[in-house]
């Protein structure tokens, strides 16, 4: 699991891509194939982070990320601390900054955090010292799920040089497609992003390799890959759009827009799942869909990730 020694400083954290050159990237991707043996052996375990202490600080809500995250860690042998905030003295006032010195105290070795703020886990990163994973801050990014898109992808295709990814949805709330935005062109695909134009923010148009539209079949003609995006109406105030069932007619991932995609594209969902509203049934469980595979992969990506940052070496 040795790296090329051209690949420069290996960053301190998985905040963003910022500081992440395309070799480490591939790195971590070519990582996630051992990882994906290890998890095929009868006993899913290595030695990997014996000692270490790793703390799952979830000051958000979470179901695939969490459980993927600890089972990773646990995977490897670390201890696994983990943090729910609905349980724990935020729900009384505490600041994220005390919350942090309290689990510094207990000596641990890198922190995973998901937070309803963007801009969360750099705070995290600036107090704690110690490697930080960002699992999703705010509308801002999500680097592991991207990392777990890209892989899913290449698993495909054997590379994502020259690929096309169509991304529709809500991409104006979702830290998903700002994180594949950030990534894909690193590894070498063209990006488009779609929905309707109170979702699609102009400024990621700036993005090298990111193209914006708000026509579901320009976007997904020739794409390799199709992925979808929940709504999340949880984030919205009002007025983003006219009904439910006008955003379903127009941009709902299904059979007949898959039509217009490369044959045998392949259907990605970052999860959880409107079913029948941003995507069919038929396209989220037919032969095209690599949901679940995502999923699967997110274990080996993030074990990658944990061994990269904490035992990794040039």
């Amino acid at each position: 699991m040795n790296a090329p020694t051209s690949m420069g400083a290996r960053p301190p954290h998985l905040l963003d891509f910022q500081d992440w050159t395309p070799e480490r990237l591939h790195a971590i991707l070519d990582n996630a194939d051992t990882m994906l043996q290890v998890l095929d052996r009868p006993v899913k375990k290595v030695p990997a982070l014996q000692g270490l202490t790793v703390c799952n600080a979830f000051f958000e809500n979470s179901t695939r990320t969490r459980t993927s995250f600890e089972l990773a860690a646990r995977r490897m042998s670390a201890d696994v601390l983990t943090f729910a905030a609905g349980a724990s003295s935020v729900s009384k006032g505490e600041s994220l900054r005390d919350t942090l010195e309290v689990l510094t105290s207990y000596k641990v070795d890198a922190y995973i955090v998901r937070h309803h703020a963007a801009g969360a886990a750099h705070l995290v990163a600036r107090y704690s010292g110690k490697p930080v994973i960002n699992a999703g801050d705010g509308r801002r990014a999500h680097p592991t799920q991207a990392l777990l898109d890209a892989y899913t992808i290449r698993q495909e295709y054997g590379s994502l040089e020259g690929k096309k990814v169509a991304i529709l949805g809500d991409v104006r709330h979702s830290r998903v497609a700002r994180s594949n935005a950030e990534l894909l062109p690193k590894l070498g695909a063209q990006v488009v992003l779609c929905g309707p134009a109170t979702l699609l923010p102009p400024g990621l148009a700036q993005m090298p390799g990111v193209t914006l539209t708000t026509d579901p079949k320009e976007a997904v003609r020739g794409a390799h890959a199709v992925m979808a995006l929940r709504l999340q109406r949880e984030r919205m105030s009002g007025g983003f759009l006219g009904s439910l069932q006008e955003y379903a007619d127009t941009y709902q991932v299904n059979d007949t827009l898959l039509k217009e995609a490369e044959s045998g594209a392949i259907v990605l969902h970052p999860g959880p799942m409107n079913r029948d509203l941003e995507i069919s049934s038929d396209a989220a469980d037919g032969p095209q869909s690599r949901i679940l595979k995502q999923v699967e992969n997110g274990q080996a990506i993030r074990m990658s990730v944990l061994y990269h940052l904490l035992v990794g070496r040039n």
